[in-house]
């Protein structure tokens, strides 16, 4: 009898160097029982999806889990896919900070940037 051994499972989001930094900086100051972070996209904004992340202190079994060296990184088990292949980033400048996404199965945003399509 033979047996096969499956290769891992990419990712389904590739979390950035700084956005690594980010979710342990988050991690490092979370409220007492967080667990990890989570990244979910809930109906909002005109285009009808968003990106959401948040603390998360109970695992769904349905969730995809992302070990980081900052700590816990949850995918929203319904997220999944719409965000398959996508890149999450961490950006900082002069007047603005926050997780920016390359995500290939948006099909389009709103003007404001809020919100995707897929």
């Amino acid at each position: 009898m033979t047996t096969t051994t499956r290769k891992p499972r990419p990712a389904a989001v590739i979390l950035t160097p700084a956005a690594e930094a980010r979710v342990a900086k988050l991690m490092a100051e979370a409220p007492a029982g967080t667990l990890g972070v989570k990244l979910s996209t809930p109906r909002r904004g005109c285009s009808g999806l968003a990106y959401s992340v948040d603390y998360v202190t109970e695992a769904s079994p349905m969730d995809e889990r992302i070990e980081t060296p900052g700590g816990l990184f949850f995918i929203d088990g319904a997220s999944v896919l719409y965000l398959i292949g996508s890149t999450m980033d961490w950006q900082e400048d002069d007047f603005t900070a926050g997780f920016v996404f390359a995500n290939p199965n948006a099909k389009g945003s709103c003007g404001c940037g809020e919100s995707f399509t897929v």
